[in-house]
């Protein structure tokens, strides 16, 4: 088995979101858990062209950070191939890979979800801020894992926030959906089109995303053009993601780099 570790999304060299990306490895969905879980690290196994997703807490049906890792991986072993794809195992999802220099992009289409009724309370009680009021209606977004989306003012309110983890993810459960991502837009000079987010879809704290990839892909397919997205400051990793909207589909885009390539035959780097 071989176990590659690397940052993705880094707005620098050396940050990012980490996610390790495994071959070789025919252990099933139990074991893999229990491997996620006890490295405290997003996994993503690569079995051919499938690629299957493990959060720390939870089997995933999509990660964009981690399936940047394995473009990464990928377009290093065919360095001349103008597109690559892989598979998701849970949803069998087509997931298009594509370069540009050092950034690697995938390639998604937005998904229709069903807007279901909020009840005006329910972001600020999930969110644990009773005075919160969002910029905009909060609404569910998909390229792949949909997402509850809720505007705030400022980055000032967006760090302020210090959420309901355990209560977002029983809603979520019990909605269908993947936590919620709020957001805020950056507002003067260099920032007039940039904006920042914060993800909450961990029952601990310290897990919080460094960067998450459908979330970005989710809120470009709510504003209809691509955007520049700032995440990872309440992480201490600087994240940047790009998208663009080409005929019709969503680019997710941002840095990959190696931080450790390990062997292992017994699965423990």
């Amino acid at each position: 088995m071989q176990i590659r570790a690397l940052k993705c999304f880094g707005a620098a060299p050396g940050t990012g979101n980490p996610a390790l990306v495994i071959e070789g490895d025919a252990s099933n969905e139990d074991t893999r858990r229990v491997f996620a879980k006890a490295r405290n690290t997003t996994c993503v196994y690569l079995d051919g062209d499938v690629v299957d997703f493990y959060y720390p807490h939870m089997r995933s049906p999509l990660c964009l950070h981690a399936t940047l890792a394995v473009a990464h991986v990928l377009f290093a072993r065919h360095p001349q191939a103008p597109m690559l794809a892989v598979t998701t195992a849970m949803r069998g999802q087509r997931l298009e890979l594509l370069r540009d220099a050092d950034v690697f992009y995938i390639r998604l289409q937005a998904q229709q979800v069903a807007q279901p009724a909020l009840a005006p309370d329910l972001p600020p009680r999930l969110l644990a801020d009773p005075g919160l009021v969002p910029l905009s209606r909060p609404q569910l977004a998909s390229v792949g894992s949909p997402k509850l989306l809720v505007e705030v003012a400022d980055a000032a309110t967006l760090y302020a926030l210090h959420p309901d983890l355990q209560a977002i993810t029983a809603w979520g459960k019990d909605a269908g959906i993947n936590g919620i991502y709020a957001w805020c837009r950056l507002q003067g000079g260099a920032d007039a089109d940039r904006y920042e987010g914060r993800n909450f879809n961990h029952l601990d704290p310290a897990l919080e995303d460094s960067a998450t990839g459908v979330a970005a892909g989710a809120l470009t397919a709510l504003l209809g053009h691509g955007i520049t997205l700032l995440q990872g400051r309440a992480t201490g990793q600087s994240c940047l993601i790009q998208t663009q909207v080409q005929d019709g589909a969503i680019l997710v885009g941002g840095r990959a780099e190696p931080c450790a390539v390990v062997d292992s035959i017994a699965g423990r780097p």
